[in-house]
């Protein structure tokens, strides 16, 4: 039988088809070779072991963490022949593997990160004192959500915890943290703040939480932040981000909320001490009134007393001085009495007046000058009928 005649394309064509039917995705483990970044979109590394190479690509963009030539990685991605003919595997994702790659991709990022200024104790917010509204990302059905759940409802019954269900490992836990914070970013009353934890684990089983997409969103997260991942010696790169890293779960629980019978025992400690306080001072005033009762009663006696005199003193000036002044204003009246024209025109003597004006000579009168005398009591209209000088 002849086989039917194609072409390159079609060939590659129909490989591609196969390889997507036979094996969708696939899971490889090798060491990373000639690794290197293109134009800062595409990624392209060798995946080899003793005796084989398989040439490896995908973009930069699903790079969740930093790798380096000789670590140990595991890739999951789709089989394919190039146009150019040469096999390849098309990333989706990777990871390190082994305590030591894993170790070596977290050192590698959370350099790369710590230069950007990610974890900079300056760039971190407090968290709100007392929240209403708290968003937690987590596995719903974890131990670290019931404990979480269970200490916070104990600490602060009431509270609002919106909750947003993630994996928390596994190659399809880092976008979905990733997609919950974005989403309580987005809302239009987002929540005080926001929690995300999970349990222990081994370092692989932590890795979603050292992946640059988790720290970078934790990072840039309108929202104050408060991580707890792992146990306490666990100190993943969202821990680093967070504005707020919680040793643990529970932790997280104790950070987040005071506790409110707590609370409550203080402020009737502190009433109790107030009251004690003002209780003690009115005592203390009291007794200090009663010491000084005694000299102020023969303080105040003597200035009584001293106003008394005082009084006395000022009445006998006044006397003196209304006296004085008296016999004053007699001698003045006196003298007033004795200077007052119309005294001296009551002992006949008169006042002549040529147009008003008082006269003193003749001169300037002449015959038929209207004069106005006036006497003690009334005055005469009279008409010049001679003059005589004083000679």
């Amino acid at each position: 039988m002849t086989p039917e005649i194609i072409t390159v394309t079609q060939f590659i064509e129909v490989m591609n088809e196969t390889l997507r039917y036979a094996f969708p995705v696939v899971a490889v483990e090798g060491e990373v070779s000639s690794f290197k970044v293109w134009q800062n979109r595409y990624v392209y590394f060798d995946l080899k072991d003793d005796k084989s190479t398989l040439n490896c690509f995908m973009p930069v963009y699903a790079m969740k963490l930093q790798i380096e030539d000789g670590m140990k990685v595991r890739v999951e991605g789709t089989p394919k022949l190039t146009d150019k003919g040469r096999f390849s595997l098309t990333v989706k994702s990777i990871a390190p593997t082994g305590e030591g790659a894993i170790k070596r991709a977290y050192e590698l990022l959370k350099k790369k990160l710590d230069a950007e200024g990610l974890f900079d104790p300056a760039r971190k917010r407090d968290l709100p004192e007392y929240p209403e509204r708290i968003g937690l990302v987590t596995a719903p059905h974890s131990a670290a959500y019931a404990d979480f759940m269970k200490i916070v409802r104990k600490r602060w019954p009431g509270l609002v915890i919106e909750v947003a269900p993630v994996q928390v490992q596994g190659t399809v836990a880092p976008d979905q943290i990733v997609r919950a914070i974005e989403t309580f970013n987005q809302e239009a009353r987002p929540v005080e703040v926001l929690v995300i934890i999970r349990g222990g684990g081994s370092l692989e089983d932590l890795q979603a939480y050292n992946t640059e997409s988790v720290t970078r969103s934790i990072a840039t997260s309108r929202i104050p932040t408060l991580v707890g991942v792992g146990h306490e010696v666990d100190v993943s790169l969202a821990d680093l981000a967070a504005d707020v890293r919680a040793a643990t779960p529970t932790d997280a629980a104790q950070r987040v909320v005071y506790d409110r019978t707590e609370i409550l025992q203080n402020l009737a400690h502190r009433q109790a001490a107030l009251v004690r306080a003002v209780d003690d001072s009115i005592s203390n005033y009291t007794k200090r009134l009663d010491r000084n009762s005694a000299t102020f009663d023969t303080i105040v006696r003597q200035y009584l007393v001293a106003l008394d005199r005082i009084q006395t003193s000022l009445n006998q000036s006044l006397g003196r001085v209304i006296t004085a002044v008296e016999q004053r204003l007699a001698q003045q009246s006196q003298l007033l009495k004795a200077i007052n024209p119309r005294a001296i025109l009551d002992r006949g003597y008169s006042i002549t007046r040529n147009k008003g004006q008082v006269l003193r000579t003749t001169s300037g009168l002449t015959v038929g000058s209207k004069l106005v005398i006036e006497l003690g009591q009334g005055s005469i209209d009279s008409t010049v009928t001679g003059v005589h000088d004083g000679k």
